[in-house]
């Protein structure tokens, strides 16, 4: 299994992503939080086909982390169901990758 993972969520304003970037942060449950802007999300809800702007936020942290960085982003969405996927890192910049362990240590 590897050391590191990216969790990412989506949302419908740039304001809650930078919220929810920065509370996941300073919680010390990811290093980073980058905002991306606008995507353009088609999917089904409640029965109908939908199409929406979001903005996604992708937290780079410890895989040791996910599961609690995913019940804070679960708790503090506005969503009903918001997106949580965690994705492994298989590798990187080893100073990089030390730097996410550092800044997420108190965790």
């Amino acid at each position: 299994m590897t050391d590191y993972v990216t969790v990412t969520t989506t949302t419908d304003s740039t304001e809650e992503a930078q919220r929810l970037s920065a509370s996941a942060v300073e919680a010390r449950l990811a290093a980073c939080g980058q905002v991306s802007q606008p995507i353009t999300s088609t999917y089904w809800w409640q029965g109908k086909l939908e199409t929406a702007t979001e903005y996604r936020v992708d937290f780079k942290t410890r895989a040791a982390l996910a599961q609690r960085l995913t019940e804070h982003l679960k708790s503090a969405h506005s969503y009903d169901t918001p997106e949580v996927i965690v994705t492994p890192v298989l590798g990187g910049n080893p100073a990089y990758l030390d730097w996410i362990s550092a800044e997420t240590a108190d965790a």
